[in-house]
This record gives C-alpha cells, structure tokens and sequence, in this order.
C-alpha cells in the first residue's frame, strides 16, 4: 500500500477547511436530510468537488476537504457519514454510504518517533453499498459491486461483486443480482 507522507497543512489547505466548514454549518447542515440536493452539491463544487448532477450529499454528512471529494453519477452520502478526506475519496455510479459510516483517508506513521500524517485515497466502485456505522480505511479500494455490511471494518481492498462484515471485514459470500 503506497501512502503519501504529509509534512504540514498549509496555511490555505487550513483556511479553506475552516471557511467550508462555516459555510456548510450556515448554509446547509441545518437543511432537513436529503433537501435542497442542488444547493449542497452547488456548495460543495464551489469549494472544490467533483460531484455529479444526480449525487446526493445529506445535510449531516461530515466533509472534511472538499476537492478530495469525487462523486460520480446517483452516489450517495447519508446522514452522518463522516467523510474524512485528507487524501481522495471515490464513490463510484449508483454506490451508497449508508448512514454512520465512516472513510478515513488518513493515519500516523507508527514506525516513527514523529508520528507525522500519511495519507491514501479510497475509491469505492460502481454499484457498491457500504452499510451503516462501516468504517473504510485509507488505501482500501471496494470493488464495483461490493457490499460491506453493517458496523463492519474494512482494512483491506474488496474484490468486486463481494459481500463482506465483521471486524476485520472477512468475506461472506458473492453478490449475484436477480432479474426483478
């Protein structure tokens, strides 16, 4: 796993996070759940993400950089989901972050006295359902198609079309969709 080693956040990097972060508080963390979507995504582009026109973004998730944050068309973030993205976050076409869950991007070196940041990105595929209160932890890359159950941990990359709970994540069974 490749990790990107962080010295220190510059002084912009710093002033962009406190200014989304009063700006969202203000304009629209207030907003009842999935209300005014137009509004939030026209927020969150403004300070710098990459979200599609059929994104949702609910009015409780936590954002903590907005240009790290990528989503593509009919994602979803839910209530409560904290979305720290000190390194890129990816959520691919029809892919939901159930409410609660949690994608950290970032951790300390342990093998160093300095303890300084690294970072790696996560990109969640096509299709992929991460369910409540998971958490996804930097560097992990869920498959198109992947399901990552309730409360689980993720540590690992998840193979497409798999389904997956527990902590640590192991792997339950294949997804297989039926024709409705």
């Amino acid at each position: 796993m490749n990790h990107q080693y962080v010295d220190h956040l510059g002084i912009r990097h710093k002033a962009l996070r406190m200014l989304w972060s009063v700006c969202w508080c203000v304009l629209a963390s207030w907003l009842p759940r999935s209300f005014c979507s137009s509004w939030k995504r026209f927020l969150l582009r403004l300070f710098g993400a990459e979200i599609a026109p059929t994104a949702v973004v609910y009015s409780s998730a936590k954002i903590y950089y907005p240009p790290n944050l990528i989503m593509k068309d009919y994602s979803c973030l839910a209530s409560d989901v904290d979305c720290y993205n000190v390194d890129i976050i990816e959520i691919g076409n029809y892919s939901t972050v159930s409410q609660g869950a949690f994608l950290c991007t970032a951790s300390h070196n342990v093998t160093s006295n300095e303890h300084e940041l690294i970072t790696a990105p996560i990109i969640i595929g096509d299709n992929s359902w991460i369910g409540a209160k998971a958490y996804i932890g930097m560097g992990v890359k869920i498959g198109n198609g992947a399901v990552v159950g309730a409360t689980a941990s993720v540590y690992k990359s998840i193979d497409p079309w798999s389904i997956v709970g527990g902590n640590p994540a192991k792997f339950i069974k294949k997804r297989v969709l039926r024709d409705a």
